[in-house]
């Protein structure tokens, strides 16, 4: 695609190539035209990043149980039914998965192995090792990158959406690389550009998401709920260093692992909610005046030879950074991990503007509620991005579309600062 301030066409654009992105190309019919772009490359994505694992409904009796768990978490504020509708498709989706050559940790006879995490009442969390998010992205961008419906482009911003205010025709995107500008016409066009960790001093997030989807949609009027719902991770590593936070997935908290005070006292249940676990933290934080508690992996259930199996990534990382944590206590702090605002979304990751999907971490479509479960973010974004596929296949319209006055995305700088402060007023208020 020569990017010249020009225009094509496709069916879709989807803006984004993490588990949300690839999900929902991968489920497009083999006659829909498809663009995927991708801000950074085409494994910059927070997806690659997910350590923990994947929830999944255990049986018909762990429903129940299931549905309370992630409601109890998000505080009651979730939307029940697309809790119930995100469990109900929870086996098929790992199902999938397998088929698709998703590789998850099996017991001695075959079957999968189940880990727990905090809040979750009973291990319902498939895995691999400790880098499940990357076993299942890097599965998905391969079959995606072979269907031949379907163009990646990364390194390539959405710049704006394209509208007449009554529906979504595309969007203007810009080569990161030589500044060209060009406007994608879509029938339909998808967000999936992730979370907002960019805005953040301290984020386990990739730099390149300051939360793109949410600033063109507020500049279009496009219905944006709970931007404040911004969840902190207990648990990263600690370090003066520049740049992204390691985390410290919370399958080892799951598994035994205790925090602790400088002391060596632990001081909180390690499987209580997130925001719980991360208030307690601060408060221990600041009786002690120190910078970081601590997390002691040695109390892992199956002491060094677990730990060297299930998080191979975690004991490699804190070796780098100077601790061996079979040999001593890690120093960890809360940082920005996720957001449960977004895009308002429906079931099917229609927006209130026609022809507008948002899927994934983008979107709010009330699954999370006010505070995520553990494990749920790679679960929720593959179920509905396919149903958003789906639902974009029955579209039959044509595309519409005025030419693009590209002139006015001449200062892409002032752009960029302008979308920055206006995604970080939604998220903290007027006068914060």
């Amino acid at each position: 695609m020569d990017l010249h301030n020009t225009q094509t066409e496709y069916d879709v654009l989807i803006v984004g190539a993490g588990v949300a992105g690839l999900s929902c190309a991968l489920h497009l019919p083999a006659s829909v035209k498809a663009l995927v772009i991708s801000k950074g490359g085409l494994r910059e994505s927070d997806s690659f990043l997910a350590q923990g694992g994947i929830c999944v409904l255990r049986d018909c009796e762990d429903f129940d149980s299931y549905f309370e768990d992630t409601m109890r978490a998000g505080h009651f504020e979730n939307d029940s039914d697309t809790v119930k509708c995100m469990i109900e498709h929870s086996r098929e989706t790992i199902d999938e998965l397998i088929s698709l050559g998703v590789r998850f940790a099996r017991e001695r006879d075959g079957s999968l192995s189940y880990t727990r995490e905090g809040a979750h009442s009973r291990p319902r969390i498939v895995f691999h090792k400790d880098c499940t998010g990357r076993e299942i992205t890097s599965r998905l961008l391969k079959k995606v990158t072979a269907l031949p419906n379907v163009t990646l482009r990364p390194h390539t911003t959405l710049i704006d959406v394209l509208t007449d205010g009554a529906r979504c025709f595309g969007g203007v995107v810009r080569d990161n690389k030589t500044g060209e500008l060009c406007a994608v016409y879509a029938k339909n066009t998808v967000l999936a550009t992730g979370g907002v960790g960019g805005l953040f001093r301290h984020s386990t997030n990739y730099r390149i998401l300051t939360g793109d989807g949410i600033a063109v949609s507020l500049r279009h009027g496009v219905a944006v709920d709970h931007a404040d719902y911004v969840q902190i991770h207990p648990t990263t590593l600690y370090t003066k260093k520049r740049g992204r936070r390691f985390l410290i997935s919370e399958s080892v908290r799951g598994e035994g692992a205790h925090l602790i005070n400088a002391k060596g006292e632990r001081f909180v249940d390690e499987l209580l909610p997130r925001d719980a676990v991360t208030a307690a933290i601060f408060r221990e934080m600041e009786k002690e005046g120190s910078s970081f508690v601590r997390i002691d992996l040695r109390t892992v259930q199956g002491g060094s030879s677990a730990l060297l199996k299930h998080f191979p990534g975690i004991v490699k990382r804190c070796r780098e950074e100077g601790y061996d944590p079979l040999e001593e206590p890690v120093p960890v702090v809360p940082a920005q991990h996720y957001f449960m605002g977004g895009i308002r979304s429906d079931r099917t990751g229609r927006t209130t503007l026609p022809h507008l999907y948002a899927v994934g971490e983008t979107c709010c479509n009330g699954v999370h509620g006010k505070n995520r479960l553990a494990s749920n973010s790679l679960l929720e974004s593959i179920v509905f991005a396919r149903r958003a596929a789906e639902d974009i296949a029955k579209d039959t319209s044509s595309i519409e579309h005025t030419d693009v006055d590209f002139s006015q995305y001449a200062n892409y700088r002032k752009l960029a600062k302008q979308d920055k402060n206006r995604v970080l007023k939604e998220i903290h208020g007027e006068n914060k």
